[in-house]
């Protein structure tokens, strides 16, 4: 019996206790060592996770991004330390909110301009919507009236977003803190304007087509929006409630392909892409990345004063690299994997590992929120690393 089977009894605890349903891939050296599918995609019809069920990765796609832009740097199209605005004029001239003594806002210039880079490793000054800075809340303000525009029939596309977001004073200094946010969207409309071709349309040709991803895309077609997982929400009672809120963004008259959070995939699509980046940029052949730039993505990138930024606990031991998580630490993280092991996760749980000493990845996907990513990512990364 292989200790691979171990997995089965965490996943079936997961689902007692969280997500209707799960799903778990691991695959070293192109052979598939576990593949288990738990639960349920839809609660209401009882309809089963299965292989080719569909889930929205969210913040998984911040990896494709950051790929499909290495790739391009590969082609000598732009260097990592090349400012922001010879590609996208909109950030020429940035400004930084600051705060005096007495707590009184003021904008200034800032010291330097957002390198390229700076978007990769979420060190740029923009940050997602909310309400901890001003930056936050007018970062809000523009996302909810692109949001209230796109309502009324007014589409809108990365480049429009990112030219909105140019407009907001950052919330630091280009390059001197870490912070979470909509950096690798505005990544997105870098793509564009250097590859030009839409971003949609670059990942589709450059990356889906030759890893033979049939079912990774921003829109899902008509005929397969029955295989898409429901998403449900958690209550602190265990009770779940399908949440169908934000699924606009998936249909066919969605214009806006988010770098950060839009795509959808399924198990063995993300399975394959991952898969790709352990075994060195290369899978069945087909070349999508060169190792020693997959080395340069799983390097930490974050500086001392970055590092005390990174500080979501479940992560401890792990830097950043160019749009991922990176093992530094395994003393730290008190965890069995290697050093230099990558990836990222998603809102609703999903979650990638990514590690080319064992030329291993695994795989995790489920739809709720909130995520339990803190209980599950850690036991999935130890159970696979024991089973080796």
């Amino acid at each position: 019996m292989s200790r691979f089977n171990r997995l089965d009894h965490l996943l079936k605890s997961f689902v007692d206790k969280g997500p209707a349903g799960c799903a778990c891939s691991v695959i070293k050296d192109g052979k598939t060592l576990y593949q288990g599918y738990f639960g349920y995609a839809d609660l209401e019809t009882k309809k089963p996770i299965e292989p080719d069920t569909i889930y929205r990765i969210y913040s998984m796609t911040k990896v494709v991004t950051c790929t499909a832009a290495l790739m391009l740097y590969e082609r000598g199209l732009y260097l990592l330390n090349d400012p922001l605005e010879e590609y996208l004029p909109e950030f020429k001239n940035p400004q930084v909110y600051h705060q005096t003594p007495n707590g009184n806002l003021y904008i200034a210039p800032a010291k330097r301009p957002i390198l390229v880079k700076d978007l990769f490793t979420m060190s740029s000054g923009l940050t997602y919507g909310g309400n901890q800075n001003e930056t936050e809340r007018q970062t809000s303000k523009v996302m909810e009236e692109l949001r209230r525009k796109e309502a009324n029939g007014e589409k809108f596309n990365v480049r429009t977003l990112s030219k909105a977001l140019a407009g907001i004073p950052l919330a630091f200094e280009p390059g001197s803190h870490w912070r979470y946010g909509l950096s690798h969207d505005v990544l997105g409309a870098f793509i564009e304007v250097v590859s030009g071709k839409s971003f949609g349309q670059f990942l589709r040709e450059e990356i889906f087509e030759p890893l033979g991803m049939n079912d990774t895309f921003f829109t899902i077609p008509e005929e397969k929006k029955d295989r898409l997982c429901s998403l449900y929400n958690r209550a602190d009672d265990g009770t779940l409630n399908k949440d169908t809120s934000i699924d606009t963004r998936f249909q066919s008259d969605s214009a806006f392909e988010s770098g950060g959070g839009g795509l959808l995939s399924t198990l063995g699509d993300y399975s394959r892409f991952a898969q790709m980046l352990a075994c060195g940029g290369e899978l069945d052949g087909v070349r999508i990345l060169g190792s020693k730039t997959i080395d340069l993505m799983r390097t930490n990138h974050l500086s001392p004063q970055q590092l005390a930024d990174f500080d979501w606990p479940y992560l401890a031991g792990y830097g950043y690299g160019l749009g991922v998580r990176v093992m530094m630490d395994p003393v730290a993280a008190g965890g069995n994997g290697s050093i230099g092991e990558f990836g990222w996760c998603g809102m609703a749980g999903t979650w990638v590992l990514i590690d080319p000493a064992e030329r291993l990845s695994a795989v995790y996907m489920q739809q709720m929120i909130p995520n339990f990513e803190e209980y599950h990512q850690p036991r999935l990364r130890a159970v696979i690393y024991g089973a080796l």
